[in-house]
């Protein structure tokens, strides 16, 4: 048996349109999975790429929207990587953005995870990888639901663990460093910027949206079944300068 091997295993992906979402339900795919690709946009290219997957309209500005699908259908591994981003000094920061924020972020992931387990702690397996973030670890400028968000998603992913790990379940989350996304485009096209990353990654360049997709495999494989509350850094090194 091949202990990185997905075969026979469904996944769900949020946020599977683009970007690091999309590389993540590509690579559940080649390593053998079923892949549900659900995000509020179409995930139509991406379920395009995949030889058994379907889109599936989840939309976490409402943080309850994933409370029906677990006990719908049976879903071996679930992937929290849907997100969203304001950016304004924190002194001016309002309420509106810090509630979106930490809706799509923190509440729908909580959420989200409690009906993934009410479905697979009966089964007694299961495996749940959270999106986290550099920003788990570090403040941030100009971010401060996002930064609250991310941090909140360590916090959870341990508890998580701290319950559920004895019934079967892993939960682990993935800290991704600078990828080059859509997201990132700005910064790199940014040469101060730019440079100024670079010099802090001890790797040397940035990261791919696949070197976190195959780090998601890992966790979600049974080549991880003793990983349990793990906050894995992705990051070129950038936390190790």
């Amino acid at each position: 048996m091949n202990p990185f091997s997905l075969a026979g295993q469904t996944a769900l992906v949020t946020g599977a349109n683009t970007g690091i979402g999309q590389a993540i339900a590509l690579a559940m795919g080649r390593a053998g999975a079923e892949v549900i690709c659900a995000g509020r946009s179409s995930c139509a290219e991406t379920v395009a790429g995949l030889e058994n997957g379907r889109e599936l309209t989840l939309d976490f500005s409402d943080p309850m929207a994933a409370k029906d699908v677990f006990a719908a259908e049976k879903v071996d591994i679930l992937v929290n990587n849907a997100g969203i981003i304001r950016r304004e000094d924190s002194v001016d920061f309002s309420e509106a953005d810090w509630d979106a924020v930490m809706d799509v972020n923190l509440k729908a992931v909580f959420f989200t995870c409690q009906a993934f387990a009410k479905a697979a702690l009966p089964r007694g397996t299961g495996k749940i990888v959270n999106i986290a973030s550099l920003l788990s670890f570090q403040g941030g400028i100009r971010v401060p639901s996002y930064t609250a968000s991310k941090h909140g998603v360590a916090g959870l992913t341990k508890i998580f663990a701290n319950e559920w790990a004895a019934q079967g379940i892993n939960v682990n989350a993935i800290a991704p460093g600078y990828i080059a996304t859509n997201n990132t485009e700005a910064l790199r096209n940014d040469p101060d910027r730019n440079k100024a990353i670079l010099e802090r990654i001890p790797a040397g360049r940035w990261g791919k949206a696949d070197d976190i997709a195959e780090t998601a495999v890992f966790l979600s494989s049974p080549a991880a079944n003793y990983i349990h509350g793990a906050v894995l850094n992705v990051d070129g090194g950038w936390l190790a300068r």
